[in-house]
């Protein structure tokens, strides 16, 4: 669903897929070819929210921001299932982590992987290249060709499932 809220009407790129139980707020932009899984929730409402291309946001994923700030989302970033996110930047090809936090005024460098179920804490600033896991969030490696060859296939998957989704839509199944 995507509500207009405050004056502001999101605004979704060509080729994006936004699951009808999705939950889109205000003052949203999302660019093209994007996934917006079922239940995840881009609340625009008193901040403003900005993502990339080609970036999956899976189910059950929260996008916030606090009053008067932007959350700038890179391109073909990777929101695993449940991540909560209020940081203010999230460079291209980033990995959130299914269960992650990134926190108020948190950033995170390109291509860097936040592990399944880490804290990135408020105005915690984590590099480029780097896999951080842990509460609060350490890096634990450099980035390794294996990351990026795993990514890249994983990054476009979504780009597909996005694909696919509006060329067959779902079919509800009547009671």
């Amino acid at each position: 669903m995507i509500y207009a809220f405050d004056g502001h009407t999101p605004k979704i790129g060509t080729g994006t897929y936004v699951s009808e139980t999705a939950i889109v707020i205000g003052n949203v932009k999302i660019g093209d070819n994007c996934y917006i899984g079922h239940g995840a929730i881009l609340r625009g409402d008193y901040g403003r929210i900005e993502i990339g291309s080609e970036t999956a946001v899976e189910e059950g994923v929260i996008i916030h921001i606090r009053p008067e700030g932007l959350s700038k989302i890179g391109n073909r970033v990777t929101f695993g299932h449940g991540a909560i996110i209020h940081s203010d930047d999230i460079a291209d090809w980033a990995v959130i982590g299914m269960g992650a936090i990134v926190s108020l005024g948190a950033k995170v460098g390109a291509k860097s992987i936040v592990a399944e179920g880490s804290v990135v804490k408020q105005n915690q600033v984590i590099p480029e290249n780097v896999v951080v896991a842990g509460n609060p969030a350490k890096v634990v490696r450099e980035l390794e060709d294996k990351d990026i060859k795993m990514w890249t296939w994983g990054k476009q998957v979504y780009v597909d499932l996005a694909a696919k989704y509006l060329k067959i839509g779902m079919q509800r199944i009547p009671d």
